[in-house]
């Protein structure tokens, strides 16, 4: 599996003078705004400070991916090589060749890439919707630049949600994943792909024992429409959602907390066609149990536009079958496939976020 993995170097040329850092004309890290001419240089020299750098430099910036075909098609994440002037691929017995980008995805935070290459050894392609909570995983990517290092761990969850990954259905595990890592497989204990390793939760910058991986059936699935298309066209439901709470659950007379409560319809979407009202809970998608809400986005997302799909919708203390045929997301991205209703506001003093009530939901918790 190691000879399947790569190290990807990336360079891009950016700006890199005061007013492109976002500070004062004159004024650095660290320093206040409004010096002397010439000051600012000398409490630079005095703190052992970079001095500023006007016009371009040269940024560079290192990750992982692995080979899918033997002709040089590499996965890796979108934000490995977004931006990119310049692709460099090290395979595994040192050589390097340039890289050219098929396309990427920044919703899924996945990137296709091309090198002109035969005979590749290319990994064996798992079922992420197989994975359990418990099961051994490895990584292997390049932490550090320290290439073709192989870590371990298990499963902490599947589906997990998380804030910027509405379509992403993230693999939790506790394997080591550190700056490098991006981009890199994780392997099950078969030695088959089972996710691309994206990102880590940390409040120091490192490893902390939360690292989130896109699973492969979602990654390939993007892949193949890069290839096709160099782009991924996604589903549309036209409903903004939030979580149902155990006390909504109970004043809509749901015996459990679950489905994707409807806070908002969107009047020119297919949601608002096929009848779904602001106040109804979506229990299952086509067939497909909804335990909480953020799992519906990516079951839209995935779901080919102009597919007719059925919706198990609870309203007024009963369930009813929806039929609705999903549209396309607009390429812009402005557009979400179903979000949380108040994901738009940010986090007040209190650190909580709140939403007005409908008129439906004011009826049935019985509030005037």
């Amino acid at each position: 599996n190691q000879a399947s993995v790569v190290n990807i170097s990336t360079s891009q040329q950016v700006q890199a003078d005061a007013q492109t850092r976002g500070l004062p004309p004159g004024a650095g890290p660290g320093l206040p705004p409004g010096l002397p001419p010439g000051m600012d240089e000398l409490l630079r020299q005095f703190r052992g400070m970079p001095g500023p750098m006007p016009g371009p430099r040269e940024a560079n910036s290192l990750g992982s991916g692995f080979i899918i075909s033997a002709d040089g098609q590499i996965l890796t994440n979108a934000h490995v090589v977004e931006g990119a002037d310049e692709i460099l691929v090290k395979l595994a017995d040192n050589s390097e060749k340039p890289a050219k980008l098929i396309g990427l995805d920044k919703a899924s935070d996945v990137a296709l890439l091309k090198i002109d290459a035969s005979g590749l050894q290319a990994v064996k392609i798992g079922d992420s919707s197989k994975l359990e909570v418990g099961d051994w995983v490895l990584a292997i990517g390049s932490p550090f630049g320290l290439e073709h290092t192989a870590t371990q761990g298990i499963v902490s969850a599947v589906g997990r949600s998380l804030p910027d990954g509405n379509y992403v259905p993230f693999i939790q595990t506790d394997v080591a994943v550190n700056p490098g890592n991006s981009g890199g497989p994780l392997f099950n204990i078969n030695g088959e792909v089972v996710g691309i390793n994206s990102q880590i939760y940390s409040r120091s910058g490192g490893y902390m024992g939360l690292s989130f991986a896109i699973p492969v059936n979602t990654a390939t699935s993007v892949a193949k429409q890069l290839a096709a298309n160099g782009r991924v066209e996604r589903g549309w439901l036209g409903v903004g959602i939030q979580t149902l709470n155990g006390d909504l659950a109970k004043s809509f007379g749901l015996d459990k907390p679950a489905g994707a409560l409807v806070g908002q319809v969107d009047p020119a979407g297919p949601a608002s066609k096929a009848g779904l009202e602001p106040g109804d809970v979506i229990l299952e998608f086509n067939g497909r149990p909804l335990s909480q809400s953020s799992e519906l986005p990516p079951l839209v997302g995935e779901t080919k536009p102009g597919t007719k799909v059925e919706l198990k919708v609870w309203r007024d203390k009963k369930a009813r079958e929806i039929d609705v045929t999903v549209a396309a997301l607009k390429p812009a991205g402005d557009e979400v496939v179903a979000a949380n209703a108040d994901g738009g506001q940010k986090p007040g003093i209190l650190g909580v976020q709140v939403s007005a009530l409908t008129p439906r939901q004011r009826a049935e918790s019985g509030i005037e």
